[in-house]
């Protein structure tokens, strides 16, 4: 015996997705000649080509009747087409509230930077020089170069003290 959980698992595995988008949906319709098959714009094609077939036939009840058939599938693609134009009217306004932040915020940005590049920079510096100083500061290269002091000479390695644990040389 199968259990409950099994089967409510399974219940709604194959059928078809209610809802969507219809306008790539297939349809299958059945209609007074026979099935048609196809997304709502191939059907309404169908039903147009056997309501021409059926005026020139002059069978006036079937042109009719395909007719209403294709006029049904043509209001079923304008309200799906509606509502995606909707979506999309929503999305755009969505996008373009986005990016009037987005550029309101940036245009802040540039406000404090500018604001903060033209403030005077509050230091501790003075606001007058001394006498006899041009406010400059002394770089190496402008100090006077003082003479050097020589450099003591290095020993020569066999001018030092000779060690007892060096070996000497076999005579």
């Amino acid at each position: 015996m199968r259990s409950s959980k099994s089967r409510s698992r399974n219940k709604n595995r194959n059928n078809r997705p209610t809802g969507g988008n219809i306008i790539n949906r297939v349809f299958d319709s059945s209609g007074p000649d026979g099935k048609v098959r196809g997304t709502p714009q191939q059907i309404i094609e169908k039903y147009n080509q056997l309501h021409r077939d059926a005026v020139l036939s002059g069978d006036r009840v079937d042109a009719e009747n395909f007719a209403q058939h294709a006029e049904h599938y043509t209001r079923m693609l304008a309200e799906a087409q509606r509502e995606v134009d909707a979506k999309r009217e929503e999305q755009e306004e969505q996008n373009r509230q986005r990016q009037a932040e987005r550029d309101r915020e940036r245009q802040e940005r540039l406000n404090a930077q500018e604001e903060a590049a033209n403030a005077p920079l509050e230091t501790d510096q003075p606001d007058h020089v001394h006498e006899g100083d041009s406010g400059l500061v002394e770089t190496p290269e402008a100090k006077p170069k003082r003479p050097r002091q020589p450099r003591k000479p290095r020993k020569a390695p066999d001018e030092g003290p000779k060690s007892d644990s060096a070996p000497e040389a076999a005579e």
